[in-house]
């Protein structure tokens, strides 16, 4: 299986979280991306992985870098369980933690639990963030891009994330894609 619809990831969540409530652990992820759309409701596409932006103890943020021991064999019992990749849960995103999440991330996540996994998903408003960074980083033929369109933000949501990007990347070259992006989406 290499791209994962919303039944399948269900699925792999639903037997990743049986897995590490059965080995005695509890974690909690924090996602983002098109996995967090597809188990929100917010996208009807597959997706290659799930991402993390990070790891939640004791009720703080940290980074999911690297991850515990424990989750990182759960995650690849699966993999092989269900034929998926082993890094169906993909790590990379994470670096957005350090860079900083959009004001008031926090309060607004959704919540699912399965079994011995806590998964916190990323709000609307947050994904426009992310998939707007994302579509000036890879261009408008990305995943991304398209993801953004279908999100349709309004011209607020676009100015507001796009304070948000320019806190991440400063560059001239970065600012004019970003602009020709809200330009192109404004139409």
């Amino acid at each position: 299986m290499t791209d994962l619809n919303v039944a399948d990831l269900e699925t792999a969540l639903t037997t990743l979280g049986k897995l590490i409530q059965d080995k005695g652990f509890y974690y909690e992820i924090v996602a983002i991306g098109g996995g967090g759309l597809l188990l929100i409701g917010l996208m009807i596409r597959t997706t290659k992985d799930l991402d993390l932006v990070a790891l939640i103890d004791k009720g703080e943020f940290i980074s999911a870098k690297p991850l515990p021991n424990p989750l990182v064999q759960a995650i690849e019992e699966v993999a092989v369980a269900f034929n998926m990749s082993k890094d169906w849960i993909n790590i990379g995103p994470s670096d957005l933690l350090t860079l900083g999440l959009p004001n008031g991330f926090k309060n607004r996540l959704t919540t699912i639990h399965y079994g011995g996994l806590t998964i916190h998903l990323a709000g609307r408003f947050d994904q426009i963030c992310f998939k707007l960074y994302a579509t000036v980083d890879q261009g408008p033929t990305s995943k991304h891009y398209v993801d953004l369109k279908y999100l349709k933000p309004s011209l607020i949501e676009l100015a507001e994330a796009k304070q948000w990007c320019i806190t991440h990347d400063t560059s001239e070259g970065f600012f004019q894609e970003l602009e020709a992006v809200i330009n192109e989406l404004s139409r």
